[in-house]
Formats: structure tokens, sequence, C-alpha cells
């Protein structure tokens, strides 16, 4: 099982597109979601995932286990799921699109979902490190970091949409 370790910021702008190199329309609800722990099923371009994640660790690092299933397991699941699911489009941004020649790294990306439905207007990055202190360039499309409020993690968003804040 691997730690993930991740920072969250909201998105100012629709830069990110033009940076982006592939993009992907995600589909995801929570089986369980409790103390911190969760059981997601994800369909994504026709693929279905099972992700356990467990309680955080350290800010924004926690425990994660994802195993790829069928598109029909994946369907069987949601039926499944608790109310509320999380539907976005996301865009796969690589740091070397805009980062400075000391700090380029081909192995390093940003997430950023644009979300659909209840939480339509909200735009977020992510990006994975091996440690939450580690430096990373900044395009000039981030805004303000929000890994420490919760209120912007995917499992929130199923359950307390953006619009309803």
């Amino acid at each position: 099982m691997q730690i993930e370790t991740e920072r969250k910021f909201l998105v100012t702008g629709d830069g990110y597109k033009a940076e982006a190199v592939e993009k992907h329309r995600i589909r995801q609800g929570y089986i369980a979601h409790d103390s911190g722990r969760s059981v997601r099923v994800r369909i994504s371009d026709g693929q279905g995932f099972l992700t356990i994640k467990g309680p955080y660790i350290a800010l924004g690092s926690r425990p994660e286990w994802e195993k790829e299933i069928s598109l029909q397991e994946a369907e069987d699941l949601f039926v499944l799921c608790k109310p509320g699911s999380i539907d976005k489009t996301r865009w796969i941004v690589p740091i070397d699109s805009f980062a400075p020649l000391g700090m380029k790294d081909a192995s390093r990306f940003f997430e950023v979902d644009e979300f659909h439905g209840e939480n339509e207007g909200l735009v977020l990055a992510e990006i994975e490190l091996s440690e939450a202190d580690e430096a990373f360039p900044r395009p000039s499309w981030l805004g303000k970091e929000v890994t420490d409020d919760k209120r912007y993690y995917n499992g929130y968003l199923a359950r307390k949409p953006f619009k309803s804040w």
C-alpha cells in the first residue's frame, strides 16, 4: 500500500487548458465514508476503479489502495454508493509546460478538476509530492491553497456540494 501525499489549490482562470496534454471525464461515488476513511468507486474513460483511502497521517498524506476493475463491476458498485456523486473533467498538466529550467520534471504534473453538476463552477488543482513541503513550480493559474480545508475534498463535495455552501 502506498502513502499518497498531495496538495490542493483553487484554480483561477482557464490557462491550464492550453497546457494540458490530456483530459478525462470522471464519475465517482462513495460506498463508505467515515472518520477519514473512504471506499470509492470511479469510472473514467470506460474503465472502473475501486479505491480505499485511510485516515490522514499528516496534512495531505494518507494511505491509499486502488484496484482497476471492469466497467460492469464499477457500474454494479455504483448501486451501493451513498447519495451524492462527483462528476468532473480532469485535465493533466505537466509541470514542464510552465516550469523554469531548474525545476523541470517530466514525472510531475497537476491534475486539474473542473467539476460539473452540483459542484459546477469549482475548479481545483492537485499535485502529488514525495513530501508535503517539497518545492514545486507554481503556474499563474494556481490560486489559494486549500489542502487543509476538508470542504474541497471529493468525499465532502459528494455529500455537500459546492453550490450549497
